[in-house]
């Protein structure tokens, strides 16, 4: 293999990081260019309520997760697989463990720790960085930067695109390459949110009073799925890791239909029995027509839980109703969704490069020698350290081959 090729990752999140990694070991020279001014910004952002890496189910049930992008994704998640994750994060210093749920975090559960550590192996590698450059696109095969009110060329031997999604924009993952790439006569689906919240049409009163208040542990079901976990109340709707599971599906059935309606469980770890017989014992004992609110307050049903009720039952039926139908409700409230939250506050995005426009190992096939990874692609992971997996995966994948072949 010829060494020393001059190689250009452009992205400074995972998949960038972890191409050059890749790449800098086989001996070329790596260059990463980022438009922000510190590299990985979203991975740090990610990780703050603890960095979930990976998850340790079965391979095989773990590649089902990817939905349509399971064919393509499955080779990279073989060749590099949750256990090659796990066991780079701790050649990195960083012990993890496996959660309750099954996912995978380090043990210092935050990411500051990680990346540290990471671009130092990073620096003994002799990776150069170059923060600061957004990328204009190309002149001829020049890519054109724009830095300190100068624009910057360089010709390399290959390129590396990790550009990331458009969610977080504040973060450096805006997707402005799509235009640039359209222009190259690349096919791309339109970004569009992922792993996100949706709009419910609360009233004023509830939205004023509960925005920024946790709902833990719920259910949410739709069409046949449950999820469990936590939820946020927002101004407009609902966000959290339970509807994240779910939003692709919730989507794409708004997109067709105009609205989704999911049913929300308040006491997933309680039978509708026992919770009929709980509400029942409680209407025996109002022997001072107390009201009902003030009941199931004092039986130990949050404010949250019981607005939540009001605002999805009739006043009429909320006042006159029998223990199993409260009950029933509170296993079963249905909630209206209306549109996603704005790709702004989504979590990741879906869309992106067609995996038509890529050959096997991710090469563009308008554009030799240039590469695309990560969550540029037009695919959808769910929460749970499926996003990440893939973006090492597919940027291990496409350093492996690039080492491999004769440059």
């Amino acid at each position: 293999m010829k060494n020393n090729k001059h190689i250009v990752i452009i992205g400074a999140g995972p998949a960038g990081l972890m191409a050059a990694e890749i790449l800098a070991q086989a001996g070329h020279c790596v260059s990463v260019y980022d438009q922000m001014p510190s590299p990985a910004r979203k991975f740090l952002i990610a990780g703050r309520g603890g960095l979930n890496i990976t998850h340790s189910e079965p391979i095989e049930q773990f590649i089902a997760r990817y939905g349509a992008a399971e064919k393509w994704l499955a080779p990279c998640i073989h060749h590099f697989s949750p256990q090659h994750l796990i066991k780079w994060v701790e050649s990195l210093g960083q012990e993890t463990f496996i959660g309750s749920s099954g996912r995978v975090f380090p043990k210092a559960m935050k990411a500051t720790h990680l990346l540290r550590a990471w671009l130092k192996k990073l620096e003994h590698l002799n990776v150069r960085y170059f923060p600061k450059h957004r990328w204009l696109g190309l002149e001829g095969d020049a890519l054109k930067f724009y830095h300190n009110d100068e624009i910057i060329m360089t010709v390399p031997d290959i390129t590396i695109l990790a550009l990331g999604g458009g969610s977080w924009a504040k973060l450096g993952s805006d997707g402005a390459w799509t235009s640039i790439l359209a222009e190259q006569g690349v096919d791309i689906a339109p970004l569009i949110p992922a792993n996100c919240g949706f709009t419910v049409q609360w009233t004023e009163y509830f939205s004023e009073k509960f925005a920024g208040q946790p709902l833990k542990p719920v259910a949410i079901s739709f069409e046949g799925r449950t999820q469990q976990g936590e939820l946020i109340i927002t101004r407009n709707g609902i966000e959290g890791g339970a509807v994240y599971a779910l939003s692709s599906a919730i989507r794409e059935h708004i997109n067709m239909h105009k609205t989704a309606t999911v049913f929300l469980d308040l006491r997933p770890n309680v039978s509708l029995d026992v919770l009929t017989q709980k509400i029942q014992t409680i209407l025996n004992k109002n022997s001072h027509k107390t009201s009902l609110s003030t009941l199931l307050i004092k039986a130990g049903f949050s404010h949250l839980n019981i607005n939540i009720l009001r605002e999805t039952m009739p006043k009429h039926l909320f006042v006159n109703a029998t223990a199993h139908a409260l009950a029933q409700h509170f296993k079963a409230i249905p909630l209206v969704f209306t549109a996603a939250a704005t790709i702004e506050r989504a979590i990741s995005s879906a869309g992106g490069i067609k995996h038509t426009e890529l050959n096997e190992h991710f090469m563009l096939n308008v554009k030799p020698n240039m590469y695309a990874i990560g969550e540029m692609l037009d695919w959808d992971a769910p929460t749970g350290g499926y996003l990440l997996q893939a973006c090492f995966s597919m940027a291990v994948w496409v350093g492996d081959h690039l080492s491999e072949t004769k440059l």
